[in-house]
C-alpha cells in the first residue's frame, strides 16, 4: 500500500511546552521515520531543482539535520549558524531581537565566499528573527542566499512576509495556525 502520510502528519504537537500556552511543534518524530526524513529533504529541495548553489546553511539547532542531509544529498558543503560563543574560529556576529530581549547569531568569517550561491535551511520559521539574522550573516561574506526552506510555518508570527518583505524565495512544507 502506497504511503499516503503527508510530511504535517509526521509532526507531534506537545501542549505546554516549554511554557504554558505553547504548543510546541516537535520535529524529531519525523526524522525518526525514514519515510518521513526522506520526503521532508526531497521536498525541500523540490523547488531549487536545476538551480546551481555552493553550499547549505543550517540555523542551530535542528537546521544542522535538515541541512546537513540536504548538503550530503547535493554533494555541497554545509554551513552551521550557531548561538553566540559555540563556534570556534573566528566569527562574524549578528543580533536579533526576541519578545523578551536580544540574542546573537554567529558564522565563521571563512566559511563563505564572496558571490556564493546558499540555501538557508532550519525546521520552524516563526518570527523569522533568527533567519534574519542568518541571512544578514550570509550577505555580510558577500554570498547570495538563493532560497529559505523549512519544514514548518507559523504564519500567524509573520516570519515569511518579513523574509519575502527582504527579497528572499521561501518554501515551507506545512503551517500550523494559531501559534
Amino acid at each position: 500500500m502506497p504511503n499516503t502520510k503527508q510530511v504535517k502528519d509526521y509532526i507531534r504537537t506537545i501542549p505546554n511546552f516549554p511554557h504554558e500556552g505553547i504548543m510546541f511543534r516537535d520535529v524529531t518524530t519525523l526524522f525518526l521515520d525514514a519515510r518521513g526524513f526522506r520526503m521532508a529533504v526531497d521536498q525541500l529541495l523540490h523547488p531549487y531543482a536545476g538551480i546551481r548553489f555552493d553550499k547549505v546553511a543550517g540555523l542551530e539547532a535542528r537546521g544542522f539535520i535538515m541541512g546537513g542531509a540536504i548538503a550530503h544529498q547535493l554533494s555541497t558543503g554545509f554551513v552551521p549558524i550557531r548561538k553566540k560563543g559555540k563556534l570556534p574560529g573566528k566569527t562574524i556576529a549578528q543580533s536579533y531581537q526576541l519578545e523578551y530581549g536580544e540574542a546573537t547569531m554567529e558564522l565563521h568569517e571563512d566559511s563563505l565566499q564572496p558571490g556564493e550561491k546558499v540555501l538557508l535551511v532550519d525546521d520552524l520559521l516563526a518570527t523569522g528573527g533568527t533567519a534574519e539574522a542568518g541571512i544578514k550573516l550570509i550577505e555580510k561574506l558577500g554570498a547570495e542566499v538563493i532560497g529559505c526552506s523549512f519544514i514548518i510555518d507559523l504564519p500567524d508570527l509573520g516570519g515569511r512576509a518579513k523574509l519575502e518583505a527582504m527579497g528572499q524565495d521561501v518554501h515551507v512544507l506545512c503551517e500550523f495556525e494559531g501559534d
